[in-house]
């Protein structure tokens, strides 16, 4: 196949470069959460996420074409580009962004990392993938975890934005879930970096129409914080780190990969608890080791492929 021949084609690093290029994946993903927590303090969320995958798929776009590897989806590709772009790109994050603004970084983070919980059971229901016993109990303890945030003690249910905050985010993650049951089934034909700039264009020209229609002209001050921001968001945590995500999962084995992303909502809280000086209470803390311990144990329940398509940020580029 035509993916295989371009993969073939990569150099792959040694594993102590592979690691480095990961962890810098997994920094500068849970560093995203909370950067788009600072941008949505000042541009309204449509246009914040429009602006950031615009700059994402230019700059996505020129690093492919340096590396000689640009290309324009083909038939095939059309499919996968425009659910990807539509659900995860579009629906995904604007339901995030949004429930950010509302709710702190740390337990979005833990909300939205819920996706795998629910691609489980959906992927046996829909796609007949097989449900060992080890999968199941690691579902059942993830979402008893998600379960907790939630619980009066935990969760002030009298708070509207709260309530409004957090179901945007679980809602979020049920989209994020569909775009990557349909990503189990695509055949692909480029490879899943190279549509990933179609993908973030084609969100960006979705998301200014909304924008432009119910947020109206945005109003913000182009601050070197704001530019910053958006950069880090566009070029770090979307073009960069999807690019060396590309070459890690060549290079260390599945189950290296779907276990230490796991990091990435670990990494976003304690940067969140750092900058922002948000608070991470005992709760919070029992609820992400039981999703991420839950989230583990389903993932390493089964055969190596089917580990290699069920990691949880990696699943669309992918994660």
């Amino acid at each position: 196949m035509r993916s295989q021949k371009l993969a073939s084609t990569l150099k792959v690093p040694s594993t102590h470069v592979a690691m480095l290029l990961f962890g810098i994946v997994v920094a500068s993903w849970g560093g995203t959460w909370v950067v788009i927590k600072v941008i949505v303090a000042e541009v309204p969320p449509l246009w914040a996420i429009a602006i950031r995958n615009g700059a994402a798929a230019v700059g996505l776009a020129l690093l492919l074409m340096v590396t000689g590897r640009f290309i324009v989806p083909r038939r095939g590709d059309w499919p996968i580009v425009l659910v990807t772009s539509l659900c995860h790109m579009t629906v995904f994050v604007v339901l995030m962004t949004i429930g950010l603004k509302y709710v702190p970084v740390g337990r979005s983070i833990m909300v939205g990392y819920t996706t795998p919980l629910w691609v489980a059971p959906a992927a046996w229901l829909f796609l007949k993938e097989p449900m060992p016993a080890r999968r199941i109990i690691g579902v059942i303890i993830g979402l008893i975890g998600t379960c907790m945030l939630f619980k009066p003690g935990a969760f002030d249910w009298h708070n509207h934005n709260a309530v409004m905050g957090n179901g945007l985010l679980l809602l979020s993650a049920l989209f994020w879930s569909a775009s990557i049951l349909y990503t189990r089934v695509h055949r692909w034909v480029s490879t899943p970096l190279q549509l990933v700039p179609w993908q973030a264009l084609i969100s960006a020209i979705v998301l200014t129409i909304l924008a432009s229609a119910f947020e109206g002209t945005p109003h913000f001050a182009p601050s070197v914080k704001l530019i910053s921001a958006f950069g880090y968001c566009s070029i770090v945590g979307v073009a960069i780190a999807y690019w060396a995500m590309t070459i890690v999962n060549s290079s260390l084995p599945a189950t290296t990969t779907s276990l230490g992303v796991l990091a990435t909502p670990i990494v976003g809280m304690a940067i969140s608890a750092f900058l922002l000086g948000e608070k991470i209470d005992t709760g919070l803390l029992v609820s992400a080791a039981m999703i991420i311990f839950g989230i583990a144990l389903g993932t390493t329940a089964g055969t190596r492929s089917h580990l290699a398509s069920t990691r949880p940020l990696t699943a669309e580029a992918k994660q």
